[in-house]
């Protein structure tokens, strides 16, 4: 091994140590064994790769870090769907960067990836470098492929939010020291990144297990899956600029077509693989839940058995030394009790709610229309509700509490984390199909109906022109991966993100306003008082409700009581308009109105809860102010839209400007970022 450093320990310990965090040699998706036994301390890595067990369990420690909060507390909304509940916007990093409002100085950007995709090329550079000096057997040559495999990833994820990035090829002890480049690497082409890190995959691929055990670690059917990713990244959109020159960029392609043809075929023949290999398949209805409803539940309680086939690569995160805070921001948000207090910090846009087709199982499952609450005081032998909200509190649903393990603090959920799901492969081929053929082929039909059919739409029509079937494709995406940190990027290499935002907008003002194709949204729902049983695994799924269009039972529900006296007869009243709109009802049943484009505190929709028994009425969610305390309607906002759709600096995507914010800039204002680090990194243009 080469050693040019005249100081290899203190390199070693500024490279290794703490980042090398090495996982248990053995590997468990149901315990506490995976990413969670001490790290080695040790700051030579050379023992580490002398046998094979060692140097195995180096690289599972690769995937520890893979997935900062970043990625899904900052980045996982502003996709047109999942949007930003943080109370308020003036210092607000996440709701600025929901909305495209970059700031490279204060700074409104992320930070963490580019440290924790660095650190973790750093650890997979050094695999690469040692594995190759281990005896030659089958097992040494998957771990490679593993490493490369992860490191692609890296690199995915630094260009899709970056764009050109510094390319770190080799361990920094085995770079020259003389080189300017090593410590301080200017930003190399995407371009050239990426058919490195596909190259690497394609050569090494045939050595990947066809399983690793769990698909918290890559084989053979996720890697080609991964592959298919970076190869649609690679020749979709970005935005570019001249390296040189730094001048204003642009959204386009790379400029070799007959590359971007030979990506495309890249994912396609991956994708057909997996497709064809038959080991993978869409979790089916089972229990009287839906197949997407099924997916979710069990993946929430860790059932993994249940779900594998289709999750099929996912990361580690349980007990005390890898559970990361995902899932404490996309959930529905609790008040108290078992569930603890715990604050929604991310919601649903109503226009994206109100998208899905009356037969989309997906819904209810991807979206709640309610909160958890206690009905009085809050203590421990109160009575706690799921408490319908109106339209500017939809919440994140595919990860709610209720349906989790009991977490073992209340910054680490027990979840795993998604990354790839056989839905993608099913999209990414249709995708793929539809680019390589000028149009759908039976084949990316196909496809797609099994994603809908799974979801209950499978009747519904399916373009035949090339550009129609590309927009249903993106449609699907949004309905079939909400919440989970792919769409924003999504919509960027295809090109949809100003057109998405610029419809997302449209809507939501038609929406306000209640005209265009929300003309005739009813106003007022009638939700069925639902007990929430305050028990980990809970399968309750939504509160039920009736939409309310008959002008007479509007004008019944509209006359609450203002005193106790009356909460009786108005308790009889509605349930006579739930059995008139075909509602079943027993003497314990109880319901209460909703003007869903008032203020989920106003006082018409206080007044009811505190009708059904709520005290006070006005109750306060764990969801940030600056949503559920505003109407969506503007009507009921005095004639002018709410701030968080328009106005008053906090409107929908009031930062995005096309030709710059696709990509975010690197932070310069305090240590430890990357330009404050690097003095030969450029800054995205603009900045």
């Amino acid at each position: 091994m080469k050693n040019i450093f005249t100081n290899r320990n203190l390199l070693k310990k500024l490279i290794i140590v703490p980042t090398i965090l090495i996982a248990g040699l053995s590997i468990n998706s149901c315990s506490d064994d995976f990413l969670n036994q001490p790290a080695y301390n040790s700051s030579d890595t050379e023992s580490v790769f002398t046998n094979i067990e060692t140097a195995d369990a180096f690289v599972q420690g690769l995937y520890r870090g893979l997935i900062p909060t970043e990625m899904f507390y900052q980045l996982g909304a502003g996709d047109t769907v999942t949007h930003s509940a943080e109370d308020g916007s003036t210092n607000n990093s996440k709701y600025n960067i929901c909305n495209y409002q970059y700031d490279a100085k204060t700074p409104n950007t992320v930070t963490g990836i580019y440290s924790a995709m660095y650190a973790v090329i750093e650890r997979t550079n050094i695999a690469i470098d040692r594995l190759p000096d281990m005896p030659a057997s089958q097992k040494r040559d998957a771990l490679l492929a593993e490493a490369k495999a992860i490191r692609a990833f890296c690199y995915y994820n630094l260009i899709r939010v970056y764009g050109d990035v510094p390319a770190i090829w080799i361990p920094l002890e085995e770079a020259d020291p003389n080189d300017p480049n090593t410590l301080y690497p200017k930003r190399a082409s995407r371009d050239v990144i990426y058919d490195k890190v596909i190259a690497d995959i394609q050569e090494s691929i045939s050595n990947m297990p066809a399983s690793n055990g769990t698909p918290e670690r890559l084989n053979k059917q996720s890697t080609n899956a991964l592959l298919a990713k970076i190869a649609l990244y690679a020749a979709g959109y970005s935005l570019r600029w001249e390296l040189n020159t730094n001048s204003p960029g642009v959204m386009s392609r790379r400029p070799d077509n007959a590359r971007v043809q030979q990506l495309y075929q890249i994912a396609d023949a991956a994708l057909d693989y997996v497709i064809k290999g038959g080991t993978n398949s869409l979790v089916q209805a089972q229990g009287g839940k839906s197949g997407f409803e099924a997916l979710w539940f069990n993946f929430d309680r860790r059932n993994f058995a249940a779900v594998n086939q289709e999750m099929m690569w996912h990361i580690a995160q349980y007990g005390p030394n890898t559970n990361s805070a995902f899932g404490v921001y996309a959930h529905p948000g609790s008040r108290g009790g078992t569930y603890g207090s715990r604050k929604a910090l991310q919601f649903i846009l109503p226009s994206y709610y109100l998208s899905f087709n009356a037969a989309d199982k997906r819904r209810d499952v991807a979206t709640t229309s309610y909160s958890i609450y206690f009905l009085n005081s809050g203590s421990a032998s109160d009575t706690w509700v799921d408490v319908g909200t109106t339209y500017s509190c939809i919440m994140p649903g595919k990860f709610r509490i209720s349906w989790c393990v009991e977490p073992q603090a209340a910054d680490a959920r027990n979840l795993n984390i998604p990354v790839i799901r056989y839905a993608d492969v099913l999209l990414m081929y249709a995708e793929t199909q539809n680019y390589l053929n000028s149009g759908p082929t039976a084949a990316g039909i196909a496809a797609l109906q099994q994603v809908r059919n799974r979801a209950g739409i499978g009747s519904l029509p399916i373009p035949s022109g090339q550009q129609a079937f590309e927009s249903a494709l993106v449609q699907e995406r949004k309905w079939e991966f909400s919440d989970e940190f792919m769409l924003r990027t999504d919509l960027i290499r295809m090109n949809r993100i100003a057109s998405e935002i610029d419809a997302t907008r449209t809507a939501m003002k038609n929406l306000s306003n209640r005209t265009g194709q929300f003309a005739s949204t009813p106003v007022y729902r009638l939700y069925k008082y639902h007990k929430n049983a305050q028990v980990y695994g809970d399968p309750f799924l939504a509160v039920t409700y009736i939409e309310l269009t008959d002008p007479a039972q509007i004008a019944q529900v509209q006359a609450v009581p203002t005193s106790s006296s009356g909460y009786a007869a108005y308790q009889t009243t509605l349930k006579a308009i739930a059995l008139a709109n075909g509602q079943t009802s027993t003497t314990d049943d109880k319901w209460y109105p909703v003007n869903m484009f008032q203020a989920y505190t106003s006082t018409f929709n206080g007044n009811a809860r505190k009708a059904v028994g709520f005290t006070g009425g006005f109750n306060a969610l764990q969801i940030g102010n600056i949503i559920y305390t505003k109407p969506t309607g503007s009507a009921e906002n005095g004639g002018t839209y709410p701030n968080w759709i328009e106005g008053g600096g906090d409107g929908l995507f009031y930062g995005f400007v096309p030709n710059k914010t696709e990509l975010l800039p690197f932070a310069a204002a305090s240590a430890g970022h990357p330009l404050v680090d690097n003095p030969n990194l450029t800054q995205l243009p603009g900045y």
